[in-house]
């Protein structure tokens, strides 16, 4: 095949990426849309700037040799190539090919020359702003030399760095340059189809200030912004411009003072930004997402110079209908979230109670129908309020919206009942021992009867696992155990600050509850770490450990059989467990012990022997002890032999109850390790086939689609490939909590003024006040932790607990007063708060704190 160095825009559209890069792609793209005006032009293509680079081999590799950390010598490096690829002369045949098109459109004409590399405005990865671009350059000999600076800013420091960052090959990515006719527009700007802060996709975003558009993308002005919804000017604000950026005769750009007369007039009219608008939605409807669009307006015309999809909007889940609808996060709920793999989010869906949605690689659960219906609103505003503030806020904010929602008649109660569940269960320890024995006779039935399932009858196998699976899920019992022990902590909460005016009492009359799997995992490792804290050679070895085999070396050590014997009986308990352990295709303990490697030699280091008995005593007897206050005080208050009575009966369904609240997600979570290991035997029987190259592939596969993989012996490496990218691409998105059908993300918001000036706020979740050294933490195999430490972390599920045995308190940025982390700081007496936006990112790891547990907020202290 021959190489074509130039083709024309006319010539290209947005599949041609690797040919002409992502921005000359789309532009020829936007030039076939009727209606839609592009400034002539031409691309250089990716095989010029590869010729070129045969000259300079070799360069490409050293990069990627490179530490992406090591802002230097990617500085030094990347200067040195850039004037190695400047200095390369532009080969005969292909400086004419560029001379006979500009011959073609005007030789004398002024042109813009812009960098278009392959890795570029793609769906996953703007680019923006990492290339180089030249205006108003008159003339081929001033025209070559600028193409060759766009082929070298390919390796600017800042381009080099975000490549590293997104963990893009540098040998993959190959640089186009385009060259159009200059426009010289009375005012330029930015068009977002979709509202770039809150992602609401019917307000489209336009921004314009007066000559060029480099005066608004180097921040030298404040542009007028327009609001446009349903084909109106909803909101402006016109800023004082008193600069722009103006092309010279002779070629360059200079920046001009504007008159002080119009400075302060709108850059466009309310028509002109209502048609733009609509330019923009054509726009959006071909390339099918909502687009960041660069225009100019010439003689009341407007031309289009540049469109890249929006990367920073969270996806709205697919409905198939043009109703009104409102999701709130999955995640926020289950303390995970991070995206989640195809294969993890569909088991979820395949085995949740209610319909979920996915997007962005997270669930949502759909609660318009629930919010539409006056009786049901209610109860389902109370559970999200008292889990998350946030939620409910933000769920009121999408209501007080003129008729988002539609109002219908109630129509019964809707999902899970909201008061008084509990009512009808006696509290009788027996049955919760009752619940915890039928859950593990189904956990053992399932590890028996899937053995000898393979293939397509696997499947067939699983489908009704799952039916098993929802109905332990939904036992009526089971239920009303959860919610007695809730209930009962809402009421003692309430009805005691109410009588004694204390917050948060049930905090302490929790404190080292029976039944809690998830807490007696924290104590279990400490009782681990007295095994192993003896024998110096076995702490010295788990010291320098990498090896995930780790455990069969133990046994050549002295003390290292006990040591192992121990650890391989906490990893047969709890080595289903996991960080993001909702999602199945998330490593397991069990398949990465060196996770809790860290872990344990911090409780060997900061704990004496006997650690966890006497830590499980203290806050049994701290339990009775406020029990007996509390009554002792109720006794004492008019009536208080019934006030007393009352608060001792849900007392009592406190202990009894609060601890099962951990053990349905402990049995989730031990199904969903069997389910995994019949599939990653399935996966690797398709790799021996040659049908997959490796076996976690199927993690980006759904359900039924690796259902069909296994039946056919056939997969699409190409889909496989793209859910890959995809998922990459979605941890640079924050999930928020609550997401509408118009794609708005709703925060929520605290509405309180009782917090010192300064302080982060969040939910009070585990009493108490406790001041130390904050450790920002966001993986738990990184963790090293001194006693007094303060943990701050994104979210934590089940498997941080062993964590909080070594902490003094808690911060997280996501969670609710009955998440996982709230209930396990609240058994171990930890001063907790959680659901605090940001923390992560406002309290530097070292710094000093304060965690007010009691009434829900942290200072950063001097």
């Amino acid at each position: 095949m021959t190489e074509r160095y130039v083709l024309d825009l006319q010539e290209v559209d947005e599949t041609q990426v690797a040919v002409v890069g992502g921005k000359g792609a789309h532009l020829g793209g936007l030039s076939r849309i009727e209606g839609i005006r592009v400034p002539a032009g031409f691309c250089v293509t990716t095989d010029a700037f590869r010729r070129i680079m045969a000259e300079a081999p070799s360069l490409d590799d050293r990069l990627s040799r490179l530490n992406p950390d090591d802002r230097e010598a990617i500085r030094t490096l990347s200067a040195q190539i850039r004037r190695t690829v400047e200095g390369i002369a532009v080969p005969d045949d292909l400086t004419a090919a560029i001379t006979r098109a500009l011959a073609r459109l005007g030789e004398q004409a002024a042109y813009a020359v812009r960098s278009s590399a392959t890795a570029e405005d793609l769906p996953t990865a703007s680019f923006a702003g990492q290339q180089d671009t030249y205006l108003n350059v008159v003339g081929p000999t001033a025209i070559l030399p600028h193409v060759s600076r766009c082929w070298a800013s390919l390796f600017t420091e800042r381009a080099v760095t975000y490549r590293q960052r997104n963990g893009i090959d540098h040998r993959t990515v190959h640089m186009a340059v385009v060259v159009q006719r200059m426009v010289f527009p009375h005012a330029s700007g930015i068009l977002f189809t979709a509202d770039p802060v809150t992602g609401n996709r019917k307000v489209a975003t336009v921004d314009a200030g007066f000559g060029l558009g480099e005066a608004l993308v180097s921040g030298l002005v404040n542009p007028d912004v327009f609001k446009v919804r349903h084909g109106e000017v909803v909101a402006k604000a016109i800023a004082a411009k008193q600069r722009a950026v103006h092309a010279l005769p002779t070629g360059g750009t200079q920046e001009v003072a504007i008159d002080s007369r119009r400075q302060e007039q709108p850059a466009l009219t309310d028509a002109q930004v209502v048609r733009l608008v609509q330019l923009g939605r054509r726009i959006e409807a071909h390339f099918g997402r909502p687009q960041d669009i660069e225009w100019c307006l010439v003689d009341d015309g407007f031309q289009i110079v540049q469109s890249r999809p929006i990367t920073t909007l969270f996806p709205v889940p697919e409905t198939g209908d043009q109703e009104n609808h409102v999701y709130v996060s999955v995640g926020h709920q289950q303390m995970m979230t991070d995206p989640m793999k195809p294969l993890g989010l569909s088991m979820w869906q395949l085995t949740a109670m209610v319909p979920m949605h996915a997007a962005g690689g997270r669930l949502f659960v759909d609660v318009t129908r629930r919010l539409a219906s006056p009786a049901s609103r209610a109860g389902l505003l109370d559970v999200m309020g008292r889990g998350d503030p946030l939620v409910r806020d933000a769920l009121e904010t999408v209501l007080d919206r003129d008729d988002f929602v539609p109002s219908l008649p109630d129509a019964g109660p809707g999902g899970p009942p909201t008061g008084g569940a509990s009512a009808t269960i006696e509290t009788d320890p027996a049955i919760v021992t009752e619940l915890i024995e039928r859950s593990q006779v189904s956990i053992a039935a399932l590890e028996r009867d899937i053995r000898t399932k393979t293939g397509p009858a696997l499947f067939e196998f699983l489908m009704e696992a799952f039916a098993e699976h929802k109905r332990v899920l939904s036992d009526p019992l089971s239920m009303q155990a959860i919610m007695a022990g809730m209930e009962a902590t809402w009421w003692l909460n309430d009805t005691l600050q109410e009588w004694l005016g204390e917050k948060n009492a049930a905090d302490t009359l929790t404190l080292s509850a029976p039944d809690n799997v998830t807490s007696e995992m924290g104590l279990a490792l400490l009782d681990v770490a007295d095994v192993i804290r003896p024998h110096s050679e076995v702490v010295a070895f788990l010291q320098g450990v990498e090896d995930e085999g780790f455990l069969d070396e133990l046994a050549k050590l002295e003390g290292g059989t006990e040591a192992r014997d121990a650890i391989q009986a906490y990893l047969d308990r709890y080595g289903m467990r996991c960080v993001g352990e909702i999602d199945i295709t998330r490593p397991r303990w069990r398949e990465r012990p060196t996770t809790l490697v860290p872990v344990l030699l911090d409780n060997v280091r900061n704990f004496e022997p006997g650690a966890a008995e006497r830590r499980f005593e203290q806050g049994w007897r701290k339990a009775r002890q406020k029990e007996q206050d509390v009554l002792s005080r109720l006794r004492a208050l008019p009536d208080g032999d019934r006030k007393a009575g009352e608060a001792k009966r849900m007392i009592d369904r406190v202990r009894t109850f609060i601890g099962y609240r951990e053990y349905p997600k402990y049995a989730i979570v031990s199904r969903y390790f069997v389910y995994k290991q019949a599939l990653l035997e399935e996966a690797e029987r398709l790799v021996q086939a040659g049908v997959l190259p490796e076996k976690e592939n199927i993690f980006y596969l759904t359900f039924q689609e690796l259902h069909d993989v296994v039946r056919s012996n056939q997969a699409d490496d190409r889909l496989i490939q793209q859910r890959k990218d995809a998922f990459r691409s979605y941890h640079a998105l924050t999930p928020p909590r609550v997401l509408t059908s118009d794609g708005e993300a709703v925060t929520g918001a605290y509405r309180r003024d009782d917090v010192p000036a300064g302080a982060l706020i969040g939910l009070p979740v585990s009493a108490g006040t406790i001041e130390g050294r904050a450790r920002v933490i966001l993986d738990i195999a990184e963790a090293d932790l001194e006693a007094g430490d303060i943990l701050v972390t994104t979210f934590t599920d089940p498997s941080w607990s062993p964590l909080f045995v070594a902490v003094a308190g808690l911060v997280t940025e996501v969670g609710g007063l009955m998440t996982h982390g709230a209930v396990i700081a609240r058994e171990y007496g930890l001063p907790a708060v959680v659901g605090v936006e940001r923390a992560t990112r406002l309290i530097r790891d070292g710094q000093r704190i304060r965690v007010h547990g009691t009434d829900g907020y942290v200072e950063i202290l001097p």
